[in-house]
């Protein structure tokens, strides 16, 4: 009903300036998403009338997992789809599959959380610091679960742990705060993609509305996912979130949206109005300090976008984040649509990717800097974004203050005390970035077998 009603009320409405501007290759078109919170520029797009204002009639479709949603978008079932960030870069490299997917749209900042069980925390508290009112000092560091860890290990016991796709920010989150605190999450190789070669805490794929069901029954110990599945841990009594990303790494990217370089190349007038009506829905849900936040959760409730209770969605959502069942404290950039240029799809984002790939050995072989320079412009695609930008504001839509105009594409690095382990990043310098983290692949190593040579 709500496609036909878009329909009727896109043929009756004058002709607006974007489409008069924009002589569309395509009008009707299919996204996919998974049903998370940072979903929400598709569905505010399609609910409050963007995509409709740009001659678009779109459907959204939720996926079963992330593998089912990138294979829609390559064989074309799906026109575009929510991403994970590294899903194009992986693509496009050849990790997994072979496809050249791009992105002129980051969705998002932050997001994402690590939970652990109840009995995992309990195990973990006597490691952690206090503040003076009793509660637990955050953000919390893994070296509180190292403790955990070896004794399970001890005990002839395996440490599982649940992350959402191989190429993931979860995946990345997960191990990123997981060797912070002195803990080893496991290596890939292109003989053994388990990821767990090495590893202290064995990580694998769970689909994110899955992983409470799935730690309840005791398969994994805890989990990084996207909200509301932390959320929804805490509401039903059986884990505590002990970290967000936004403590792991202040403002960090999340995902993006992909759409195939073919239907970019064959739909360049299609891709610009799709890019402009997720511009205007991420403006939306972030104007006015978070004013719409209610009536956005009100909207990723319904059962055909997230479909978790309000008050689940809502406890992330508005600016606040629940730890254990109590403790609900202040973090109004835990969701970050617009500020900060959270939309404009910066290289150095996709080159921390990329940087973590190799860290891992999904990336087996050394790459030079160029390398990882190259790739990120093959695939992140900031000059379609400023096109939709400018559109936008000639319409008198946006705000020219709100776009990097001048950026060459990379964000200044990212400062020491913004970042859990206390070592900056930047985009400029994947090499080095990876020579200073302790633990991971460096140099011109790889793993041969099931150790690290060279």
């Amino acid at each position: 009903m709500k496609r036909i009603a878009s329909i009727l009320a896109a043929t009756t409405m004058l002709v607006t300036p974007a489409m008069a501007e924009l002589e569309l290759e395509k009008d009707e078109l299919t996204f996919g998403f998974i049903k998370l919170t940072d979903m929400a520029p598709l569905a505010v797009a399609y609910e409050q009338g963007f995509f409709d204002d740009e001659g678009l009639f779109v459907t959204l479709e939720a996926q079963a997992n992330w593998k089912v949603l990138l294979d829609g978008v390559i064989d074309g079932q799906l026109d575009g789809a929510h991403m994970l960030a590294g899903q194009p870069l992986a693509a496009t490299i050849g990790y997994g599959t072979k496809a050249h997917i791009i992105t002129p749209f980051s969705m998002d900042l932050n997001g994402n959380g690590i939970t652990v069980s109840n009995q995992i925390w309990e195990e973990m508290k006597p490691h952690v610091p206090l503040m003076e009112d009793g509660r637990p000092q955050h953000p919390i560091s893994a070296s509180s679960l190292a403790p955990v860890v070896e004794d399970y290990k001890n005990n002839g016991k395996p440490f599982n742990m649940g992350m959402v796709f191989p190429v993931s920010t979860h995946n990345y989150e997960l191990r990123y705060w997981l060797a912070a605190g002195g803990l080893e999450p496991g290596y890939y190789s292109p003989q053994n993609i388990t990821g767990q070669i090495g590893a202290d805490v064995l990580l694998s794929v769970t689909p994110p509305p899955q992983m409470p069901a799935t730690m309840e029954a005791g398969t994994i110990y805890g989990y990084s996912v996207g909200e509301p599945w932390n959320q929804q841990a805490v509401i039903k009594g059986i884990g505590v979130p002990v970290i967000t990303d936004y403590e792991l790494w202040k403002n960090n990217p999340e995902k993006v949206f992909g759409i195939t370089a073919a239907f970019a190349e064959e739909n360049p007038n299609t891709t610009l109005a799709l890019v402009k009506a997720l511009i205007r829905a991420a403006m939306w849900l972030d104007e006015n300090d978070n004013a719409n936040r209610a009536a956005a959760v009100e909207i990723l409730s319904q059962p055909e976008y997230v479909g978790a209770d309000y008050d689940v969605i809502a406890n992330s959502m508005t600016g606040t984040f629940e730890y254990e069942k109590g403790d609900k404290r202040d973090v109004p950039d835990f969701n970050v649509f617009f500020r900060y240029n959270a939309t404009y799809p910066f290289y150095s984002d996709a080159v921390w990717y990329l940087s973590q790939m190799r860290r891992w050995g999904q990336i087996a072989e050394a790459k030079p800097d160029s390398w990882y320079d190259e790739v990120a412009k093959s695939v992140y695609k900031p000059e379609i974004y400023l096109e939709a930008a400018k559109l936008l504001v000639d319409e008198g839509l946006a705000n020219a203050d709100d776009f990097p105009w001048d950026s060459d594409g990379y964000k200044a690095p990212t400062p020491a005390a913004d970042i859990i382990d206390g070592i900056g990043y930047d985009g400029k310098t994947p090499n080095a970035y990876l020579d200073s983290l302790p633990i991971g692949l460096k140099g011109e190593q790889k793993i041969i077998g099931t150790e690290i040579q060279g």
